[in-house]
């Protein structure tokens, strides 16, 4: 309801798009619901020149291997579901650390062969719905080389960390003694205060790297589980993420360093009073509340609600914009309070405004074509503090910095790296902290910017920009095809 009507049940649709000027590990899924749970698959985008074209000082030795990571429910993964994930996979496999009643080991643990000595090129991609992950192999360490289809400088680690939305390409060199090898992932559970036992999956989903030969009769000892992060290791996922550069290469795109738009955008979770009887959502009593509330997500204290009768872009393209978005989306919170310090020191009026943003709203900040834009993503405590992987559209962006706490604008700018920040679609701002984001937007049309936990973008974390035209046939946007999905 974005760019367009979801495609309805028993109809198909075609999309032509290029892909030019892009490289790496993409994806595509549904975004309607939460189809995207099972609706998703890679999106490979190889140099033209193959592996010789890499600009990485080590090439892979013609091994590339995709590692989809997802969840899986026994049940529906329907909104507003805050059930927690029955198993994560690996590959559409939950491993063998689970008891899968009438499935064999081998049809349930995903295997990936190496040949020694070799380097492969490892393509993770994080499709899961509301889980960021640990990724670790057994005996071995990484050079990861880029995120989000965006080249980095080589970075060396024994552990990756990727965020609901992101992709992350690494190279493994296979220079352990020759065997089996787990692959392993666990859940990086961002939340402080910690989130209750039961709430979340605490198991860890493994594959297995193999050598060749190494399946030889009279088998191999049992792999062994490389040893994970601790659930709630903020540091060790703060360190991946602000190791990251971009590799600078002559003719790809800098930092802009004049800015035209600037927005300080919270964005956090709340609560809003509720009745167990009018609604089907989740409704828990509330000792403070003084009743039942449910939760709201929220950016500049604007809960988002998509429209329901006409998607945004052809409203805009109709000029019919009127009971489908406003133009009003803040560039700043409508209160100034300690962000990341909880509500204890807000007025009992702005403390229960904060935390109910009010009716939903479709509202979406408007730019010029060309524009420079930079954004401080700000975490609040109005219920806790947690990790958000912010998504936007249509554009990747450069990630100057980001910290913990409350942003402060007289510091922070010395710490922006203006030389080769990391270049992605998606930043996890980091839980009670900030990042800062800066982008040109340079393509017309709608854009969506949201969390990339599911369970998040269901209740509101998120916003539109709408980008204007550009002065040329270009730079404009074109009109929609005659098959586009209706409403």
């Amino acid at each position: 309801m974005v760019t367009q009507c979801p495609i309805r049940p028993g109809h198909r649709y075609t999309y032509f798009f290029n892909v030019t000027g892009q490289e790496g590990t993409l994806w595509w899924h549904a975004h309607s619901s939460f189809l995207r749970a099972t609706v998703h698959g890679p999106l490979i985008i190889r140099p033209r020149l193959g592996a010789n074209a890499y600009p990485f000082p080590t090439r892979p030795d013609g091994d590339e291997t995709t590692v989809v990571l997802g969840e899986w429910w026994n049940a529906e993964t329907v909104p507003p579901s805050g059930a927690p994930a029955d198993a994560y996979t690996i590959n559409g496999k939950p491993g063998d650390q689970y008891g899968c009643q009438g499935q064999t080991t081998a049809n349930r643990i995903e295997k990936f062969k190496v040949r020694g000595n070799s380097t492969s090129l490892l393509r993770i991609i994080n499709a899961a719905l509301n889980t960021a992950f640990f990724f670790k192999v057994a005996g071995h360490t990484f050079t990861v080389v880029a995120a989000d289809a965006s080249y980095t400088t080589p970075y060396e680690t024994d552990v990756i960390v990727v965020a609901p939305g992101q992709t992350v390409d690494a190279l493994m060199v296979a220079d352990a003694s020759p065997g089996c090898y787990y692959m392993a992932i666990s859940s990086y559970q961002s939340a402080d205060p910690p989130l209750r036992p039961g709430s979340y999956n605490a198991n860890i989903t493994t594959a297995v790297v193999e050598y060749a030969g190494a399946a030889a009769p009279g088998g191999q000892q049992p792999p062994a589980l490389p040893e994970m992060p601790e659930l709630n290791d903020t540091a060790t996922a703060n360190r991946f993420y602000t190791s990251l550069t971009a590799l600078v290469r002559p003719g790809r795109r800098t930092v802009p360093l004049a800015v035209d738009t600037r927005m300080f955008v919270t964005v956090g979770l709340g609560w809003r009073p509720c009745d167990p009887a009018q609604t089907t959502t989740p409704c828990v009593p509330s000792s403070s509340a003084g009743g039942f509330v449910q939760p709201v997500a929220a950016m500049n204290n604007q809960s988002f609600i998509l429209p329901t009768s006409l998607s945004m872009l052809d409203a805009r393209h109709r000029n019919t914009t009127g009971g489908v978005y406003t133009t009003d989306f803040p560039d700043t919170p409508p209160v100034e309070f300690d962000y990341t310090n909880g509500t204890g020191q807000l007025l009992g009026s702005s403390a229960a405004a904060l935390l109910d943003p009010g009716r939903p709203s479709t509202k979406v900040r408007s730019l010029w074509y060309n524009a420079t834009v930079e954004m401080v993503l700000q975490n609040t405590a109005l219920v806790g503090r947690e990790s958000h992987p912010m998504h936007l559209h249509g554009f990747n962006f450069f990630v100057l910095a980001q910290g913990f706490g409350n942003y402060d604008a007289g510091a922070a700018p010395e710490q922006f790296n203006l030389v080769n920040p990391q270049e992605r679609n998606t930043v996890a701002v980091p839980t009670g902290g900030w990042a800062v984001i800066r982008f040109v937007a340079d393509n017309p049309g709608m854009w969506f910017m949201h969390c990339h936990i599911d369970s998040h973008l269901a209740i509101g974390l998120a916003m539109v920009f709408e980008v204007e035209d550009g002065p040329t046939s270009d730079t404009a946007l074109p009109p929609p095809p005659p098959d586009l999905p209706q409403c």
